[in-house]
């Protein structure tokens, strides 16, 4: 032990400095601090894992066994340090550190780990992963790899001591063995909190012994082609196949598995709404006032207002229900919390309900809101008797919020987090807009279908949880930052890894590391570095990164298109004959100035190799294309820029209005004879998309006085149509001459009742419009 003492103490002072942003070794989250030399330690058969306490014998495991597949040996773990054993890795314990922060010391003759407890050993063990040669990761033997890790110093600890991960099991059931394998990755990113939304309407996954009908019948649902956003709801007696859920035996292996990375897992048992899975098994804990067929959702709900159903909270029935089903989860899971969700819920059945009404009454309640207030306030008293604590969805802070509850703030940028911290309660960010990974991550024209806009790699990467304006005390009660992985577009668990990976990677940054450590090109080097690693393991990463984002306006009769790539050490090579683009190809520079029909494909490329999709742009052109266009609409840009979008309306070449008509006019800058006019529409059933009720076109030479040359309306069901279309409203033999033209959009209404979103207000989505 004397002579690796020595051999750290000389490191010390042959260490040369390593700045965050120079090429330190590669490891994420970024460490606090790190010092390297050009040496190596060599890991082999021989080397001998010293631990001066008998608790971290599972810890040290986790070192030992990661050489068994790849290396075929284990490494010896044993008490008994010995004074001259070289090639050695020695675990001391030093009290005086953070719980879960680490020293790690290499030389070439010995590694030392100094750490309070277990967590700073695993933490410091995941270094020690990633620095290994990717191959590590192999799970067949690999020969002639030498498995070294640089000869380095680091002092690391992370910046939020909540790190986590919400994994929605509900809207698409995670087989166990995939929940395990996303426990492995989080572990290696140092995230410490696995968040199970285990309950939700569109399944019930957690055995519960007293009420056995919630995995019965609560865990399954009907089968439904289609998206999540289009699936109808299942009517009485229809089977139900789709599903699963775990037993009380899975549920303990699961939490002993993340138990043994240092992660902690908490519950969600959603209340009061989100909860026709259970409603399904027992309907009678509905208002009373619900006469419609009550089953396990397979999509949005809506249709039979399935979405509005919710605990009735004036029947006793509902809380002694609750408490049984906890008094079971509190048996299952170690963790000090349980999230009761909270979020989302509608008054509409207790604004009708008698029972609810006399709840109201009795309790001197005002306000509709406040009975949630009272429902929260009355589980969240129940939890916090049996040494718990809650953790609840934003929409708690509606109302009075449950002493001591942590606050979970996601709604838009998170806004209401600070209103919860000024309130002395801690709270969590993880703000839909940012943290929600079910969003697109790159240019969709390449993306698997969700909803909702972007959430690139570099999005997450950015995001920075304190705000500027935050008072001090807002910022001490802010206990970290949160992923969540909701899965209603899920189909397959290697959609969730391509969903979550590699973003889960910059949300451990950002929980980890310090604001000041960040720099984006760096990061993207040690990323890389960890896609090795991915590969080995067969982790279905997104390559989305690579992709590239397109900008097209039109003015002066003429286009301008701009290509651009998030990762800003990738070359955009192009070509305009329709062939593939390659490593040689054209270099893309400045924006393209076109004023004809062309065809630009382009793709990224690195060290002569492809790295993204190719990304085909056919420029169209007619008398509308580059013309100036006005109206209310930021971006009415698109509908002349020669550009059509794809089948999803979210991909920046469609322009949308919500619940209102609108009106544009285009400039032809010229008297110009029309013929013929196209307008781009599309048609998304489950997001309420939907084509216009009415279309008025007008022509005018001096932009004041108009007269009509056509005007048609649609039906409901011409408008209605299910499914996802993309179509053009076609106008013909107008015969007309003018510069001017007029588009005036009549909103096709609210949803009607037999819609999968019923009484809601729609969108209509246009896109290019073309004149001849």
């Amino acid at each position: 032990m004397n002579r690796l003492l020595f051999m750290m103490g000389c490191i010390c002072l042959l260490m040369g400095g390593c700045s965050p942003f120079s090429s330190c070794p590669s490891v994420i989250p970024l460490p606090e601090s790190m010092q390297t030399t050009t040496e190596s330690f060599c890991f082999t058969p021989q080397t001998t894992i010293y631990i001066d306490q008998p608790e971290y014998q599972e810890v040290a495991c986790h070192l030992s066994e990661l050489f068994l597949s790849a290396a075929g040996f284990t490494l010896p773990i044993s008490r008994e340090a010995s004074s001259g054993k070289r090639q050695a890795i020695y675990f001391e314990t030093d009290p005086q550190m953070e719980k879960e922060h680490y020293e790690l010391m290499v030389t070439p003759a010995g590694v030392k780990i100094k750490a309070a407890g277990s967590s700073g050993f695993f933490y410091a063990i995941q270094t020690i992963h990633q620095l290994l040669p990717p191959q590590i990761d192999s799970p067949e033997k690999r020969e002639h790899i030498k498995w070294e890790i640089p000869a380095l110093r680091i002092n690391d600890g992370p910046r939020f001591d909540y790190r986590g991960l919400l994994l929605d099991a509900s809207r698409f059931f995670v087989p166990k063995e995939n929940v395990l394998k996303i426990i492995d990755q989080m572990a290696m990113l140092k995230l410490n909190k696995l968040h199970f939304h285990l309950v939700d309407g569109n399944g019930w996954r957690l055995e519960i012994k007293k009420h056995p009908r919630l995995t019965g019948v609560g865990a399954w649902r009907v089968e439904r082609e289609g998206d999540f956003s289009q699936r109808r709801n299942g009517r009485p007696g229809e089977p139900t196949p789709v599903g699963g859920y775990y037993t009380q035996d899975d549920m303990r292996e699961i939490v002993a598995y993340a138990a043994a990375r240092a992660i902690e897992v908490i519950p969600e048992i959603e209340m009061p709404a989100h909860t026709n899975s259970s409603l399904a098994a027992y309907p009678e804990l509905a208002c009373p006032v619900v006469t419609d067929f009550i089953g396990v959702i397979p999509g949005l709900g809506g249709e039979n207002h399935a979405d509005e159903i919710v605990y009735c909270a004036g029947n006793e029935a509902v809380f002694t229900f609750l408490e049984e089903v906890i008094d079971e989860v509190i048996a299952l899971f170690p963790s000090s919390y349980i999230h009761i969700g909270g979020d989302e819920a509608s008054k509409n059945n207790w604004k009708k309900c008698p029972h609810c009404q006399a709840r109201m009454q009795k309790e001197g309640l005002h306000r509709i809101e406040d009975l949630q207030g009272y429902f929260m306030n009355r589980i969240a008293r129940y939890i916090r008797a049996k040494g718990k604590t809650v953790i609840g969805w934003d929409e708690l802070t509606n109302s009075q919020l449950p002493e001591d509850a942590v606050i979970l703030a996601w709604q838009g940028l998170g806004k209401a987090g600070h209103k919860a911290g000024k309130q002395g309660h801690r709270f969590i960010m993880t703000p839909a807009r940012v943290l929600y990974f079910i969003r697109y991550q790159g240019p969709q024209w390449f993306e698997p279908r969700t909803y909702f806009g972007n959430i690139t790699l570099k999005d997450v990467y950015d995001y920075e949880p304190v705000q500027p304006e935050w008072e001090e005390e807002v910022v001490e009660n802010l206990w970290g930052v949160q992923a969540c992985m909701w899965t209603e577009f899920i189909n397959h668990p290697r959609d969730i890894e391509h969903q979550l990976f590699p973003r889960l990677a910059a949300l451990a940054e950002v929980a980890w590391s310090g604001r000041q450590q960040k720099e984006w090109s760096h990061f993207l080097t040690r990323l890389d570095q960890l896609l090795l690693h991915y590969d080995q393991q067969g982790i279905n990463y997104a390559r989305s990164m690579f992709n590239i984002d397109h900008r097209a306006t039109g003015d002066k009769n003429q286009v301008e298109l701009s290509l651009s790539c998030i990762r800003p050490d990738m070359q955009i090579r192009y070509t305009t004959d329709e062939s593939d683009p390659s490593p040689a190809s054209p270099l893309y520079e400045r924006p393209f100035l076109f004023q004809e029909k062309t065809i630009v494909r382009a793709a990224t490329f690195a060290n002569g190799q492809r790295k993204g999709e190719i990304l085909t742009l056919p420029v169209l052109w007619n008398k509308a294309t580059a013309r100036p266009i006005t109206g209310d609409n930021p971006h009415l840009y698109r509908l002349t820029n020669g550009l059509r979008g794809s089948d999803k309306h979210s991909d920046f070449e469609w322009n949308g209005w919500h619940g209102e008509d609108f009106s544009f006019t285009i400039d032809l800058q010229q008297p110009t004879s029309i013929e013929t006019i196209r307008m781009g529409c599309i048609t998304n059933y489950g997001m309420a998309v939907h084509p216009p009720r009415a279309i008025r076109i007008s022509i005018s030479e001096d932009d004041a006085q108009y007269r009509i040359i056509t005007d048609k309306e649609w039906s409901d069901p011409e408008i209605f149509r299910e499914g996802i279309h993309v179509h053009d409203q076609v106008f013909t033999d107008l015969h007309a001459e003018g510069r001017y033209i007029r588009f005036e959009i009549t909103n096709p209404g609210k949803c009607p009742p037999h819609h999968v979103r019923p009484g809601q207000p729609t969108w209509v989505y246009l896109d290019e419009i073309s004149i001849d």
